[in-house]
């Protein structure tokens, strides 16, 4: 069972790398004939949402799997910025506001996180998280005044540890104080 669970989530990251790259190889072919606003509008409709696409399901994935992510995120930052293959993609990645496919995956669970904390989610995805303060027994110990969640504890690590009720907390509770307690999603931009 498990076995399979590796396989169809390889499976699923092949078929989206395929996906991407044969749309990618399609937009080349007009790169010349349109701005580079208009390109760059293109690869994010048309490739990016579907690198975007659940892909918090994608937490605790294989080193190698995020790699074949993180090439079409590169491709995608050359091809945008029309930098060589040999080029650095770091300032791109900054100037177009995008993040490497590890942290998209762990921005997206932080956000649905939320939501399951504030019942803006789901109610079975709200039903997965509970805070420490929440637990009776708990009520007294120092960690119930912080905003720390319950990991639910797991002894496969190959399923188990992917699945939001755990992944989801653990990376919640590895989140700094200032983003855990904050008011809406739109907090900090709201300060600046």
């Amino acid at each position: 069972m498990y076995i399979d669970a590796d396989l169809s989530m390889r499976s699923h990251v092949q078929r989206t790398v395929a996906g991407c790259f044969a749309i990618l190889r399609q937009l080349r072919s007009i790169r010349r004939s349109v701005q580079s606003s208009v390109f760059q509008t293109l690869v994010v409709a048309l490739v990016l949402t579907r690198l975007d696409y659940s892909n918090a399901t994608l937490s605790g994935l294989p080193a190698y799997l995020l790699n074949c992510l993180q090439s079409v995120l590169n491709t995608l930052a050359r091809s945008v910025a029309g930098l060589r293959r040999s080029a650095h993609i770091t300032d791109a990645f900054a100037s177009f506001h995008w993040l490497r496919a590890a942290e998209q995956i762990n921005f997206k669970l932080a956000v649905i996180v939320y939501r399951a904390l504030h019942n803006t989610a789901p109610q079975y995805l709200s039903d997965m998280v509970r805070r420490v303060a929440d637990i009776p027994s708990r009520s007294r110990l120092r960690s119930s005044t912080s905003s720390h969640l319950v990991v639910r504890p797991s002894r496969l690590v190959t399923v188990r540890e992917r699945s939001f009720a755990s992944a989801g907390p653990r990376l919640w509770n590895s989140l700094p104080g200032d983003i855990t307690t904050a008011q809406s999603l739109y907090q900090r931009f709201e300060e600046n």
